[in-house]
């Protein structure tokens, strides 16, 4: 690795290398007690939040103890939901609840929560990260971690001061399924030789409509994903789980890139009247050692949903879709067994796949209690922060229609304002 390439990963993981292991201090965590459960709280209760907390109950010893949300019905609807689930589990069901503007303030507050689930929007998510921290919990964040320069050099600070005493994991789950973990192993120890280019796409339908009764800013919050500010455009907040597997691959970030990005066939076609987000990215990635890699994507219409990274190398070429024969060819072949087969690649909009993915979001909250109960505290905010950075540096290439370096993106001044108040709704 190249003594600039060390450098960037260095600026990155000053904040938060994975501590060694750390003696537990009781008052962090109640789980420390024998036969002592964590308990966990959800700050977001739409989709995916309700996915990663059912996650976490149904593959650990963890508890869901309480919910927060702005909107009541999203809470209590999460409410019912899992108050089923702890009857199942043989514990009693959601203790606290908190709706409202200061919903997410008290959560924080409550000395009955050990670790919180962040998964509200992601514009808010370096507000909740330092909130989280700040009030000595646990914390497991959706990615992505921020949506601008800014909010991602805040995530850097909240991450330093989590280090060594509280776990924060970013929901890149991905790089916790068993068939990546290996092939990403097997590239590290050369079976694609020198790597040369590689190439990575995420093709996505367009979401999932849902109708609203509400107006102005609350209708924004309803339907953030599809708001640009609130969700960082869909280079941000979807297509950074294909920007991350290329930075993990390339052990770094890359240092510039160039790009374009449009709305054809989205334009004035979703049902409702404020998406104003992207239906593609074009963008070509250049990072160290003069390594290209070439990723398109899109989010519209009624297309397959086809995810997948491909890298070629001197010894040979590795690809890793989300469904389908995941492995390398050439003078190391290998194919994860079982992967073969194409299987339905049906667009989840809650985050559950199946296939190569089975068994990401199972071992990825695994570890994230894991590492609670065992006192092996994580840090992932500056891989947060890196592969957000990568998504951002796409963005405002494409938005340009220019060459934008990485310290360029880095002292971007990016006006990004959502010009909302959550206390006046």
């Amino acid at each position: 690795m190249s003594e600039q390439t060390t450098g960037r990963r260095n600026f990155l993981r000053a904040a938060g290398a994975v501590t060694a292991f750390t003696v537990l201090r009781p008052q962090l965590v109640r789980g420390s007690a024998a036969n002592s459960a964590v308990r966990v709280g959800l700050v977001g209760c739409g989709r995916r939040g309700g996915t990663d907390a059912n996650n976490i109950v149904q593959n650990t010893d963890a508890r869901l103890v309480a919910l927060a949300d702005l909107f009541p019905d999203q809470l209590d609807k999460a409410k019912q939901r899992f108050d089923k689930v702890a009857q199942t589990k043989g514990y009693a069901g959601i203790a606290q609840t908190f709706t409202g503007p200061n919903a997410c303030r008290q959560m924080m507050e409550s000395p009955d929560v050990d670790a919180v689930v962040v998964a509200t929007p992601a514009y808010f998510h370096p507000e909740h990260l330092a909130a989280a921290v700040a009030a000595g919990k646990h914390v497991y964040c959706e990615k992505p971690v921020a949506v601008s320069v800014a909010g991602a050099k805040h995530v850097l600070e909240t991450g330093k001061k989590a280090t060594g005493r509280l776990s924060l994991d970013v929901g890149f789950q991905i790089r916790s399924a068993p068939p990546f973990v290996e092939l990403v192993r097997r590239i590290h120890a050369g079976a694609l030789g020198e790597i040369a280019s590689g190439e990575a796409h995420y093709y996505c339908p367009a979401p999932d409509q849902r109708t609203w009764s509400s107006q102005g800013a609350a209708l924004r919050l309803r339907n953030w994903i599809q708001d640009r500010v609130l969700s960082g455009d869909i280079i941000v907040e979807q297509n950074i789980h294909a920007l991350d597997i290329c930075n993990w691959v390339l052990a770094g970030h890359p240092l510039k890139a160039i790009g374009r990005g449009g709305r054809n066939g989205r334009a004035g076609k979703m049902s409702w009247a404020g998406d104003d987000c992207h239906s593609h990215f074009d963008v070509v990635f250049q990072y160290a050692n003069d390594v290209h890699v070439s990723f398109n994507s899109t989010q519209f219409g009624k297309g397959p949903f086809e995810v997948s990274e491909r890298f070629f190398g001197t010894r040979g070429a590795a690809q890793s879709p989300y469904s389908g024969a995941l492995g390398i060819a050439g003078e190391e072949a290998w194919t994860w067994s079982g992967s073969e087969q194409q299987r339905d690649g049906t667009f989840s909009a809650s985050g559950s796949f199946s296939d190569n993915l089975a068994q990401a979001d199972s071992e990825k909250q695994k570890a994230f209690i894991g590492s609670i109960t065992g006192g092996q505290f994580h840090n992932q905010a500056a891989d947060g922060v890196e592969a957000a950075l990568t998504a951002i540096l796409g963005r405002q290439a494409a938005y340009s229609g220019r060459e934008v370096t990485w310290e360029e993106m880095l002292r971007s001044h990016e006006p990004w304002d959502a010009r909302i108040d959550v206390n006046k709704l």
